[in-house]
């Protein structure tokens, strides 16, 4: 039977691969803003640059440096064996798969997106339709350990975004989800994600406490993610999906805490469907928020936070 892609990651774990390494979080001279929140049953989590620490501050199909694209690139293309069925052509091979890469990556952002304003790209769909353009060149894989083309796909997106880019939990991120279990307080994520995200947050979660089961304290159907929905934040979709959700368990709006990292995706949307918003500002390379935007009544969070851990003091 073909590896799910959790159990794929920890094949990988066993080969012992080198992820790149998190840049060390950059501290902001940002003061708390802290007040009671009382009534709240639930809290919902983004997670790139909120409980996930993420190299250049939330997940890219791009980096800003080339060479560490190039990086990433050249270890799909040896990890997959790619290159035998790629076009011989002078140079690396990682610049010939940057080609295919990035002209698969803008034809998707130009397709159809159905009427949605802020469509989503799927990372395994870049990958699938690589895949497609090797199998010309009678590309092969092994079906039984890797899945269907869909699924292989999915793991090779997965290795290639570990490959781009290191992450790792914001401290206290696993106590603070424990304890806010423990206090019965619900959760879940309204959050831009990627096939393989939640797999990333579960096995970052899991390095600062083996014993947290994250399913059980973030189940399935409270998990909001933006591959899913096939749209991005701040589309209503994902916070009338979160809305939705929750309402079916009794929760109403105002009893809803969303904490984020930016402003204008994160708490300007969730204020504006009646939930309270705490805005994380732990991390420099994260946070999108101006002291101006600030003082703008729309976009001002209930809660300034610097450490997540905070949180448990005010609800």
């Amino acid at each position: 039977m073909a590896l799910t892609l959790e159990q794929y990651a920890s094949y990988l774990d066993s080969k012992s691969f080198q992820w790149p390494v998190p840049i060390p979080a950059t501290s902001l001279r940002a003061k708390p803003h802290l007040k009671s929140l009382r009534g709240i049953k639930a809290v919902t989590w983004t997670i790139y640059g909120t409980l996930l620490q993420i190299n250049e501050g939330d997940l890219k199909f791009t980096p800003e440096n080339q060479l560490i694209l190039n990086i990433a690139l050249d270890k799909t293309i040896q990890e997959f064996k790619m290159w035998q069925s790629m076009s011989r052509k002078p140079g690396q091979p990682a610049d010939y798969m940057r080609e295919i890469y990035l002209r698969t990556l803008s034809d998707l952002q130009l397709a159809p997106s159905g009427g949605e304003k802020y469509p989503e790209i799927l990372s395994e769909r870049i990958w699938e339709s690589i895949i497609k353009k090797l199998f010309q060149k009678e590309y092969q894989f092994d079906i039984g350990f890797y899945g269907s083309l869909n699924e292989y796909a999915k793991k090779i997106a997965f290795y290639f975004h570990a490959s781009l880019q290191g992450t790792k939990s914001y401290p206290s991120a696993a106590a603070t989800l424990e304890q806010l279990a423990n206090n019965k307080i619900k959760q879940g994520l309204i959050a831009d994600g990627q096939c393989f995200t939640y797999v990333q947050l579960k096995r970052a979660i899991f390095e600062q406490n083996p014993k947290i089961d994250l399913d059980q304290i973030m189940p399935l159907e409270n998990r909001i993610l933006s591959c899913d929905l096939r749209a991005k934040k701040p589309s209503e979709k994902l916070f009338l999906g979160s809305l939705e959700r929750l309402g079916e368990q009794g929760i109403d709006p105002k009893e809803i805490l969303h904490v984020g990292s930016n402003l204008t995706r994160d708490i300007a949307p969730a204020k504006e469907y009646g939930l309270h918003t705490a805005l994380f500002a732990g991390d420099r390379a994260s946070l999108v928020a101006s002291s101006e935007q600030l003082k703008d009544p729309a976009l001002r969070p209930d809660l300034l936070i610097t450490e997540l851990s905070q949180l448990l003091e005010v609800l």
